[in-house]
């Protein structure tokens, strides 16, 4: 019975929202399937309430329509079990957006975009609205779907092969269900759709939750990496279940390598110098140019023929592009923090983020101005 947990919660949530627009039988209704999935003390009280509320089926009497000042009025204040008013913890305009999303007839009047929008078109809508939606910051009854129907938009319209076959045989949907061919031949034949409207053929391969954090993370999927994965763990799947001997002679080529590379490592010498010290590498030298120190061998002085100030221009190359790998690294860890605490409107991050350190920078920069 507890995978009927989520969908009883769903009713909960819709039922909250028809009290809100003052469809009182429509909430009962929402409220009695949420009693059958999965009995709750919340659905209880609420279903109490809702039939001794005038204008419920239970008692008979019908409301009286609202006005459109009601109508217009945004989020109403909810009433708890003690009879205590509340205020919503949502605002007009986050349950607005979600109304919106719902009235939507397809996926790119979901993103708000035409139909020739481009790649960072519809990347860039996606990002406005996916903060307005996203159910940490939206509350409003109605949020989770909302957020989930435009991570199916973008996942889908971003992805080449899923946006032609959608444009294809896409079908345009009423908020109410029902469907209308976009012109001609049975398109979208036996498909299911959702309480949006959308059809379930064309989905995102991920979560929605997945979506928003690639997408703000920096790093939002090119076109058919899902694919491009599926045949990847298709083809792993595929490898595993090989005999035994095909598995070896699969693993010959890399026990060749592995043999290889034991054998070169005989021939091979070991460098002149290091930028950190060991035991090997005992001696500190310091170069002449930028002061650079690295270490030598004590046979350094007795083995190395060749030019020490070439080598030394070496070092110094080599331990400017140290630092400037360290510093990118730092950067980047600092712009990330900065980004996510932006996004989430988080002051303490932000202030944490700024006053992370980048020695590496430091470094750098004192070595190039000198």
């Amino acid at each position: 019975m507890d995978g009927n947990k989520d969908e009883a919660q769903r009713c909960i949530d819709l039922a909250v929202q028809s009290l809100a627009e003052g469809k009182i039988d429509k909430a009962e209704k929402f409220l009695l399937k949420a009693e059958k999935l999965y009995p709750t003390e919340n659905a209880k009280k609420l279903l109490a309430r809702v039939k001794s509320t005038p204008g419920s089926g239970s008692n008979g009497k019908s409301r009286p329509a609202a006005s459109a000042d009601e109508k217009d009025s945004g989020p109403r204040k909810r009433t708890n079990s003690d009879s205590r008013n509340t205020a919503p913890d949502y605002s007009t305009d986050q349950l607005e957006a979600v109304r919106k999303i719902k009235k939507c007839k397809d996926y790119y009047e979901v993103l708000g975009v035409s139909k020739t929008a481009t790649d960072s078109e519809i990347k860039k809508a996606y990002k406005k609205l996916a903060l307005q939606l996203h159910p940490d910051k939206n509350k409003a009854p109605g949020a989770v779907e909302a957020f989930k129907a435009l991570g199916n938009a973008v996942g889908v319209l971003t992805d080449a092969e899923k946006r032609k076959n959608y444009d294809l045989y896409g079908i345009n949907e009423t908020s109410n269900g029902h469907s209308h061919n976009n012109g001609g031949g049975n398109h979208g034949h036996g498909q299911y759709y959702n309480e949006y409207g959308y059809s379930r053929g064309f989905q995102a391969d991920i979560s929605a939750e997945e979506l928003f954090n690639m997408f703000f993370n920096g790093g939002f999927p090119q076109q058919n990496v899902y694919m491009r994965q599926q045949r990847r763990q298709r083809q792993q799947r595929e490898d595993r279940e090989g005999n035994n001997s095909s598995a070896l002679i699969n693993l010959l080529p890399i026990l060749l390598l592995i043999g290889l590379s034991m054998m070169s490592s005989f021939f091979i010498s070991d460098p002149m110098y290091s930028l950190t010290p060991s035991h090997k590498y005992s001696v500190k030298r310091e170069t002449n140019g930028l002061k650079v120190p690295y270490y030598v061998k004590e046979s350094f002085y007795s083995e190395y023929q060749g030019s020490v100030a070439r080598l030394e221009e070496s070092v110094e190359e080599d331990f400017v592009n140290h630092l400037k790998h360290s510093c990118s690294r730092e950067r980047n860890y600092r712009d990330s923090m900065l980004a996510k605490a932006r996004t989430f409107g988080d002051r303490d991050l932000y202030r944490k983020a700024q006053n992370i350190n980048t020695p590496s920078c430091e470094n750098l920069q004192k070595y190039l101005i000198t």
